[in-house]
């Protein structure tokens, strides 16, 4: 009965080691990468925001987080000179292009993109049920806007579900501003063509 028990237990650790990251990504990638290491800095003024669901647990422990994210996301590139990031609140809907188009024309100085990211979920996800027995991980869902200001184009609109986890996983939230930033480097830095 002992041995039993012990390939019970060394195959759920087994089981448990093996997370992997799932991505899905609808509306308009920029189809290039954000910026180029190679090429000069570009300016870039960041805004965000978050809209949870009614029910979220601890909003202001995962904005707390998603900002550390973001914040990793933009030390991790040198082709990113950030002007500044400031955090939007609104009622019901996220600003509209115009307005965020407006905020950075007030800037000093004025970008050349502005990086707009609504968060939706950021958190530990955890199902039992069929067809795994338990399933967890982590979630983020984002909303993704890159605008040009000097042309006033919309350059993307994405939304991201990035979740990192599977069948015995189960995480906490200590790796929530690791996995925010993972998800605005896939949003942002990957080549959509080559994909």
């Amino acid at each position: 009965m002992r041995t039993s028990t012990f390939i019970i237990f060394v195959a759920l650790f087994v089981l448990a080691g093996c997370a992997t990251t799932k991505v899905e990504t609808t509306g308009s990638p920029m189809g290039k990468p954000f910026c180029q290491l190679e090429k000069p800095p570009i300016t870039t003024l960041v805004l965000w925001g978050a809209q949870w669901r009614s029910d979220q647990k601890e909003p202001q422990l995962r904005e707390a987080a998603a900002l550390r994210g973001i914040q990793i996301f933009l030390d991790s590139f040198s082709c990113i000179s950030v002007t500044s990031v400031q955090k939007l609140s609104w009622s019901e809907h996220p600003p509209l292009n115009e307005e965020l188009f407006h905020i950075a024309a007030s800037s000093k100085p004025e970008p050349e993109l502005v990086l707009f990211v609504v968060v939706r979920e950021l958190g530990p996800r955890f199902v039992i049920g069929i067809p795994n027995i338990v399933e967890g991980g982590t979630e983020v869902k984002i909303d993704v806007r890159v605008l040009a200001t000097q042309t006033s184009k919309l350059l993307a609109n994405t939304q991201t579900l990035w979740r990192n986890g599977g069948t015995f996983v189960i995480k906490g939230v200590s790796t929530l501003d690791r996995d925010m930033s993972s998800a605005l480097s896939y949003v942002l830095m990957s080549n959509f063509g080559e994909k």
